[in-house]
């Protein structure tokens, strides 16, 4: 498949075909994309809420400035961060190295500990901001193999995270909502789906030296 034709295909869909559904097939593709995308130093403090109950989108759309996508894609994708990150985090991560790869200790040990001492130094509110950029990069790369896929995203910022929050009750899972990226089948009707993009000329968007 052409990276390219698939990305001129794409753009941020409008209107949905509330009748189709993505397979199980594509959805695991989602959710192992997600899973696959890098992140600083591979922490992974970012996780992804998979909502398919449309029950549960109907209080949701409100909240997202009455964006109908919320509830007509086939399944709305909340991405998150951890509230903070901790000590543990940290540890577990370099467990799971050692686990997977078997990677000595004495090479770990001062990895993990100069790590533990840069999240020490940030405040929770840096550590916050510091997940929601690896978040943004795992929207990013959800929206291409979205592409990549045939399937229709619409990513957004515009909703009111306290009230997705406590809705979906992610204080209790130590977890506060950053992006939403409805997924599923563009509707027949959609106008914007016809436009042609609108980007500069690449002389203009890229540097070379």
């Amino acid at each position: 498949m052409d990276i390219i034709k698939q990305l001129e295909w794409r753009y941020a869909t409008k209107k949905f075909d509330a009748t189709k559904i993505l397979s199980e097939e594509k959805l695991n593709i989602v959710k192992q994309a997600f899973n696959l995308t890098a992140t600083s130093f591979g922490l992974q403090t970012i996780k992804l809420i998979v909502i398919e109950d449309k029950e549960l989108r109907v209080p949701l759309v409100k909240h997202a400035y009455n964006q109908k996508q919320v509830l007509d894609a086939s399944h709305l994708l909340v991405i998150c961060i951890q509230k903070d990150i901790l000590q543990d985090d940290v540890t577990n991560y370099y467990n799971n190295i050692k686990g997977i790869r078997n990677t000595p200790e004495s090479i770990l040990r001062p990895y993990r500990e100069d790590l533990i001492k840069m999240m020490e130094k940030m405040t929770v509110q840096q550590r916050q901001r510091w997940s929601t950029n690896q978040a943004y990069i795992a929207l990013g790369n959800l929206m291409t193999v979205c592409a990549m896929e045939g399937i229709d995203s619409c990513p957004m910022e515009g909703f009111a995270p306290s009230k997705y929050d406590e809705i979906l009750q992610l204080e209790e899972k130590g977890l506060m909502s950053v992006l939403l990226l409805p997924i599923g089948y563009r509707a027949a009707d959609d106008m914007f789906s016809g436009f042609k993009k609108v980007r500069k000329p690449l002389e203009e968007a890229v540097i070379e030296m």
